[in-house]
C-alpha cells in the first residue's frame, strides 16, 4: 500500500476513535457534533440542507435526527408556508452542548497536534485542505475520467 495511503488510513481509524470517545462523554455519537454545528450556525435547516452542509447523504442526517430527537438534542417541526418540508430545531438541551462540545474539539485538536510547531500546523492543514480539494474533485470527475491504476 502506498505509504500516503496507509499513515492517512492508520491517523484518521486513530482520531476517529479518540474523537468519538471525546463525543460520548457529551452523549453524542461520532458525527452528532457535526449535525449540532449546522444548527448552531442556522437553527431551522432542513435534512437536506444539513446533509448538503456536511456532504453526507439525506438518509444519513434523517436516521441522526432522529436519533437525536430521541435523545432530546432537537425537534422536527413542519416549515410553517411549506408542509412537505420538516425542519430541524435545537432543544434547550442540544443548544447547552455548544459550547462544552466546541472546547471538546479545540482541546482535542491541541492533543493531537502538540508535537508539531506553529509553522507544522499551518502546512499540515494547508496540504491537507489541498488534499481534500484534489480527492474531491476525483469524487466528482465522471468515472471514465477519474484516471486508473493500471495501463492498457
Amino acid at each position: 500500500m502506498p505509504e500516503f495511503l496507509d499513515i492517512h488510513s492508520k491517523t484518521s481509524k486513530a482520531l476517529r476513535a479518540v474523537a468519538d470517545a471525546a463525543m460520548r462523554r457529551h452523549g453524542l455519537h461520532l458525527g452528532q457534533d457535526h449535525l449540532l454545528a449546522v444548527l448552531w450556525r442556522q437553527d431551522g435547516r432542513t435534512p437536506g440542507e444539513v446533509a448538503a452542509a456536511l456532504n453526507v447523504t439525506t438518509p444519513n442526517v434523517v436516521k441522526a435526527a432522529t436519533r437525536m430527537a430521541a435523545a432530546g438534542l432537537l425537534t422536527r417541526r413542519r416549515d410553517d408556508r411549506d408542509n412537505r418540508l420538516v425542519r430541524l430545531w435545537l432543544t434547550d438541551a442540544g443548544r447547552a452542548l455548544q459550547a462544552p462540545v466546541e472546547e471538546e474539539r479545540r482541546l482535542l485538536e491541541e492533543q493531537v497536534t502538540a508535537d508539531l510547531t506553529e509553522t507544522e500546523r499551518e502546512h499540515l492543514l494547508n496540504a491537507l485542505r489541498k488534499i481534500h480539494h484534489s480527492a474531491s474533485a476525483l469524487l466528482d470527475a465522471p468515472a471514465d475520467h477519474r484516471g486508473s491504476a493500471t495501463t492498457t
